[in-house]
């Protein structure tokens, strides 16, 4: 039969109520402790101190074996002790720990529940008061520790909470912004501000410079201080590049200093609203307000480009009705009815450039930047602009090819008229100045006809006949010549002729060698039989070769 030792003797009254005095101090200062980590070694060091027993370990229903220090138990013996924790109630019991002669799990319990044990060890039974403080020391850690969690959680609520107000708060402001911004730009479209009034609000709501571009880079608005003069324009490859990920982001777009946003129905771009902002500063109220005068802009430009797409039609149809020969009467009512006034002296504008369907608006917004005139009509690639006004058509021109990026075109002037039925042959004359443009000088420039001088008497004549009987008189040997031979030996002379006789000037303007001139020169001169140096023969020969350009110009269909 196995001895078993007997237990020491109990500890005098005076020892019980020094431990209790000290587990009443220790279990103040567990319950003031917010630190789980710490009320477990404060646990753990109060142990030897109330018998000769060990901290064996504390196990945590929610967090298994806790790091204490002082604890002696193996991960064997930890694993052994889980097993009997199985068939213990939550009131705890005896368990056995390898090598000693008593332990005990002693609950850790708060009012919340069951928490987990302390389990604690001794060579022998500790006496009754030894366990009674060792059993009040663990129900005061078990009350330390839910009282730590429950603190722990009613600070994660606050700070939950706090966080709750602070996003509310965020919240409210951004929509009292949003609705004062949605308000104030409201009026500003309600009052036909327009694109300067959206601008101008935009500024004043966020601080910061604003800019209003149309959907080619140029500038319609600005508000703010800074205005750069003049405005960079964007190349318009990089413009397409920016419009097209501008209408894929959802949110203002970063370009350099800039955020940008497109202005327009879904699809398409009418325009593009810039917010200013070199230092990067702008934050989420600044695009919440970008965004909704965008929004704005879009309908305000889709509104504006629906008036000028209805004025134009009606403009276009003005346009083809003069050209087409309309009755006065009937043409001086529709422009009444557009509240045009076509009583004015007018003239015809006829522009060329590349066939794209933006031509026509790059037409329209140099017409409306240089003042040249508000009425125009498409034809193919000519753009026909009704004009009553004399401006230098040079740069008008500049202003289309700005507009187009740097494309090339050609611009025809033909003659002021006071009357809408004599529009017709302005018209002609504009398409003459252009036909000539292209066989005398073949630059991309602007033409007037009314300076054409001796074209414009030759284009007159009323009898075609004498001026074609002249042209064979001085160039007939030559014209059959390049007729049988498929050579451009008239084109040649004409051009040595127009640049004065000058060498280096007719090599440039022909792009050949002056070698090639030489020899081309000498041919002219034995086919022709003309002496070149003579002043007369020079005379009558530039006459030919104009005559000849001219009735070329008027035989031909188109520019």
């Amino acid at each position: 039969m196995p001895i078993i030792p007997e237990s020491p003797p109990g500890p005098s009254p005076q020892d019980q109520l020094s431990g209790m005095r000290s587990l009443l101090a220790l279990s103040m200062v567990m319950s003031e402790s917010d630190d789980q980590d710490h009320i477990l070694g404060l646990a753990a060091t109060a142990v030897p101190s109330l018998g000769q027993c060990r901290l064996e370990g504390v196990h945590l229903t929610d967090g298994g074996w806790q790091a204490v220090p002082g604890v002696h138990a193996t991960s064997d013996a930890r694993g052994d002790l889980e097993t009997q924790f199985a068939v213990l109630s939550v009131a705890g019991g005896p368990v056995a720990v390898l090598g000693r002669g008593w332990a005990w799990a002693f609950p850790l319990r708060s009012l919340d529940g069951h928490l987990g044990y302390l389990v604690a060890s001794a060579g022998g039974e500790p006496s009754s008061a030894e366990q009674f403080l060792l059993r009040v020391l663990a129900q005061q850690a078990g009350i330390a520790i839910a009282g730590a969690r429950q603190r722990a959680c009613q600070r994660a609520d606050a700070e939950r909470l706090r966080a709750a107000n602070a996003a509310l708060a965020e919240t409210v402001a951004e929509l009292e912004f949003s609705t004062t911004v949605h308000e104030r730009l409201t009026r500003v479209a309600a009052a036909g501000e327009g694109p300067e009034g959206i601008a101008i609000a935009l500024h004043e709501l966020t601080g910061y410079p604003i800019a209003v571009e149309d959907r080619y880079g140029n500038l319609r608005a600005w508000a703010g201080p800074r205005r750069p003069d003049p405005y960079p324009k964007e190349p318009w490859e990089s413009r397409e590049r920016t419009l097209n990920e501008a209408l894929r982001s959802s949110r203002p777009l970063r370009r350099q200093d800039r955020l940008v946003v497109t202005a327009g129905p879904r699809d398409d771009v009418l325009g593009l609203l810039a917010l200013i902002d070199p230092g990067e500063s702008a934050g989420r109220s600044e695009r919440v307000a970008l965004q909704h005068a965008a929004t704005v802009l879009g309908l305000e430009l889709a509104h504006l480009h629906n008036v000028a797409e209805a004025e134009l039609r009606l403009g276009r149809d003005l346009v083809e009705e003069l050209l087409s020969g309309a009755s006065e009467e009937t043409v001086l009512a529709r422009a009444d009815a557009l509240g045009y006034d076509l009583r004015r002296p007018h003239r015809v504008i006829v522009v060329v450039g590349p066939a794209d369907e933006g031509f026509g608006r790059a037409v329209a917004a140099a017409m409306r930047d240089t003042g040249v005139g508000s009425l125009f009509a498409v034809r193919g690639r000519e753009v026909v602009v009704l004009s009553d006004t004399d401006r230098p058509w040079s740069r008008f021109r500049e202003a289309v090819r700005r507009e187009l990026g740097g494309g090339l075109c050609r611009i025809g002037v033909g003659g002021a008229y006071d009357r809408p039925l004599d529009l017709p042959r302005s018209y002609h004359e504009a398409r003459l100045a252009l036909r000539l443009q292209t066989a005398v000088t073949g630059d991309h420039q602007a033409t007037e006809f009314d300076r054409l001088g001796v074209y414009r008497l030759l284009a007159d004549v009323g009898e075609p006949a004498t001026v074609e009987g002249f042209v064979r008189e001085w160039l007939g040997n030559l014209l059959d010549y390049d007729a049988r031979k498929g050579s451009g030996l008239v084109g040649t002379l004409s051009r040595y002729l127009e640049c004065g006789r000058s060498y280096e000037a007719t090599t440039s303007a022909l792009a050949i060698h002056r070698s090639t001139l030489k020899y081309r020169l000498r041919r002219i001169r034995e086919i022709s039989g003309h002496d070149l140096a003579d002043p007369d023969t020079y005379f009558n020969l530039q006459l030919a070769t104009r005559a000849w350009n001219t009735l070329a110009a008027l035989r031909a269909e188109r520019p």
